[in-house]
């Protein structure tokens, strides 16, 4: 593809996921707009190269496609149809991408009232981390027309290692996308709880990493959170928060459909005890701190800031 074959594409929510998206998309050499009320973002992506706006109406009549990074369904809607929304300047026939994570019946709503401004949808929640975004190596959990496969094979290709082509219906990505978040959040909690649990009995806790990553209870989660707890670490990667929210996402949808999860909503206790504890814009692993009596290391592992 050359350059002038490649879709000048507008990213909005320049965050940890976002913002490698957005540079990704700019290393690979497309025209890249990001979009993001902080002004440091914008600043930072303008001197990775990127166009940087303050509003999603201040790229929407630049951009042909465009991925919303943001929080919830909410959120996508407010970016698509509110105050400075993107749909009154978007040509016909342009494409938008919704990352976030939503259940799949707020997705086909989304879809539909695109449609009818003939603008396409396509669901495509993300995997991987902030790491897996800077890198272009996120994984895709996609829905959609095949032809919007097609035409956004390089945009994908740019920010992802692995697209899975969940078929033609709108929320299927989504729905697959809250089975790998109900997994995610109940790994990291058991993590947690099962370090706190060592921790408390006696096992110097990097010995106990060592010995359960080369043994039958380790996990993809076990072994890329517990570092963070090793090291002190609650930068957030991934905040307690988003688990409240993504969780809260999971256990509503089978309440919906008297569909019992309950280790789900045991998962989703933990965390909202830790965001009700002042620990909710840490990262994740920080919900190993509401275990009582439990020695952690590292120098920041108890101070309870941001």
């Amino acid at each position: 593809m050359t350059a002038s074959e490649r879709p000048r594409v507008g990213v909005i929510g320049l965050g940890s996921m976002g913002m490698g998206m957005a540079t990704s998309l700019v290393g690979a050499g497309f025209e890249t707009w990001g979009c993001d009320l902080r002004e440091q973002a914008r600043q930072a992506f303008a001197q990775a190269g990127g166009r940087a706006v303050a509003t999603p109406a201040a790229m929407a009549a630049e951009v042909e496609v465009v991925l919303i990074v943001v929080v919830n369904a909410e959120q996508t809607r407010e970016v698509l149809f509110g105050d400075d929304g993107l749909v009154p300047g978007l040509a016909t026939d342009s494409v938008v991408l919704s990352c976030a994570t939503c259940a799949p019946e707020a997705v086909q709503a989304l879809g539909a009232e695109l449609a009818a401004h003939r603008i396409a949808l396509l669901d495509a929640p993300i995997s991987g981390g902030s790491a897996k975004a800077a890198q272009g190596q996120l994984t895709i959990m996609a829905s959609g027309g095949s032809v919007l496969f097609e035409r956004l094979e390089g945009v994908l290709d740019a920010i992802a290692a692995k697209v899975f082509r969940l078929g033609d219906e709108l929320g299927q990505g989504s729905q697959v996308k809250l089975v790998n978040q109900l997994l995610a959040g109940v790994h990291i909690a058991a993590a947690a709880e099962a370090m706190a649990y060592g921790i408390r009995g006696g096992c110097d806790p990097h010995t106990l990493f060592e010995v359960i990553t080369q043994s039958a209870g380790n996990s993809w989660m076990f072994e890329n959170r517990v570092p963070h707890i090793l090291a002190g670490d609650y930068t957030p990667h991934s905040a307690v928060d988003i688990f409240v929210k993504d969780l809260g996402i999971v256990h509503d949808t089978a309440h919906r459909d008297k569909f019992p999860l309950p280790l789900t909503a045991q998962a989703l206790s933990q965390f909202t005890l830790a965001s009700a504890q002042g620990l909710g814009r840490e990262d994740d692993a920080a919900v190993i701190k509401v275990y009582p009596g439990v020695d952690l290391p590292g120098a920041a592992a108890n101070d309870g800031e941001d």
